[in-house]
């Protein structure tokens, strides 16, 4: 498995954020994506929809299962990752990258849920 992005943090449930001011850019981990194999299909949020810690927010979908995404931060959506409808494999080539699913902008304080990339990894660790 590769290093993760020290920058971004985690949470248990397999998704990435990267908060820059406001904004909170969510993914689904290298992690995640390895375990769902090629993906073929993607759900993603409405822009303007409103979510809070823990919604269901979007959905990815491989060859061998579906997995909801969660929110990982409270906020309202400014901007979905449309190329996705036609690459979802953007997610498994790309993650951290161009495999980002949607973009938020955070209302209130961050969780104190989110894990940093090295809790992430330890918690990674000891599902092993």
């Amino acid at each position: 498995m590769s290093t993760l992005p020290q920058e971004l943090l985690y949470t248990t449930t397999h998704e990435w954020v990267r908060i820059e001011n406001d904004i909170a850019t969510v993914g689904v981990t290298e992690h995640a994506q390895s375990l769902l194999g090629d993906l073929v299909f993607v759900d993603l949020p409405a822009v303007k929809k409103a979510l809070e810690v823990g919604d269901d927010a979007a959905v990815v979908e491989s060859v061998k299962a579906a997995a909801d995404v969660y929110s990982p931060v409270n906020g309202e959506v400014i901007e979905a990752n449309t190329a996705l409808s036609d690459k979802p494999e953007l997610i498994n080539q790309d993650p951290y990258g161009a495999g980002w699913l949607f973009k938020l902008k955070m209302v209130g304080e961050l969780p104190l849920s989110l894990l940093s990339a090295e809790d992430y990894q330890t918690m990674l660790d000891e599902e092993q």
